[in-house]
């Protein structure tokens, strides 16, 4: 079982994790000046509205929708029923309830909490990450784009497309914390030592992790540390026959079908 699930308190505002199905993070944005709250992927809304009862001072305005998994976006028709007035946004039609559909760059306002989406395609071709940066708080809804030190499975786009969504994301400041779909930290990590085995930055987080179960939020510096999703030229030599001839999309495609398999 994962081991806790306690809230990180920003400056401006809080996000509760919440455990949902085998594995799966819903996330509860909390504005603390307006007492406005979004859930992120709420696959299953009981157990977020049951996390929004240590918040009684907050109203549920709106879901934030990562992409049309049934694990992120299937609980979405059920909580618009049991929550009046909420908004639903998500990136294509395909989204269960979604009722505005977000592009790259377009922003939804939380009380004074300004989200960005960032187009981030390659698991689905509809995929967003969500993205604040509020005075000194900064934090990323990553879903199941990037993991902490792993990513999600190619399904819908191509090494390109996924390269280019990472591309975005290791341009956001260190300091921003990643709120992560799954946990599948302990397992990303064996892989990462795999490919990587002298990266003493994986070994003591892998050591970490084992010790404390519930691993989100990550940090984007020690994602660039540990992940190797984020890291191909590191990895290369240990990935494809000619490193230094293969381009990053050419590792990364690799990379993938090595984790798919290993």
């Amino acid at each position: 079982m994962l081991s806790r699930f306690n809230p990180t308190l920003f400056k401006n505002m809080i996000v509760k994790p919440v455990n949902c199905l085998k594995d799966n993070y819903a996330y509860i944005i909390l504005c603390e000046k307006s007492k406005q709250a979004a859930a992120v992927d709420p696959v299953e809304p009981e157990n977020v509205l049951k996390a929004m009862e240590d918040f009684p001072d907050y109203k549920l305005s709106m879901i934030l929708t990562t992409h049309h998994h049934w694990d992120h976006a299937g609980g979405n028709p059920k909580l618009l029923k049991q929550k009046s007035g909420l908004d639903c946004y998500g990136g294509s039609k395909q989204v269960d309830g979604v009722k505005h559909i977000l592009k790259d760059g377009d922003t939804v306002q939380l009380g004074e909490l300004n989200i960005r989406a960032l187009s981030t395609t390659g698991h689905t071709m509809d995929h967003l990450c969500y993205y604040i940066d509020h005075e000194d708080d900064r934090a990323v809804f990553t879903g199941d784009c990037l993991f902490s030190s792993g990513c999600g499975r190619f399904f819908e786009g191509t090494p390109s497309d996924m390269h280019k969504a990472f591309s975005k994301l290791v341009e956001l400041p260190d300091d921003t914390k990643v709120y992560f779909g799954h946990e599948y930290t302990i397992s990303n990590l064996k892989f990462a030592q795999h490919v990587e085995p002298e990266n003493k930055d994986v070994t003591e987080k892998l050591a970490w992790a084992q010790r404390i179960g519930c691993t989100t939020p990550s940090f984007m510096a020690n994602e660039k540390l540990t992940n190797p999703f984020l890291r191909v030229k590191q990895v290369a030599k240990n990935v494809v026959k000619d490193p230094e001839n293969a381009s990053e999309i050419d590792v990364l495609g690799e990379l993938r079908k090595m984790k798919d398999n290993f």
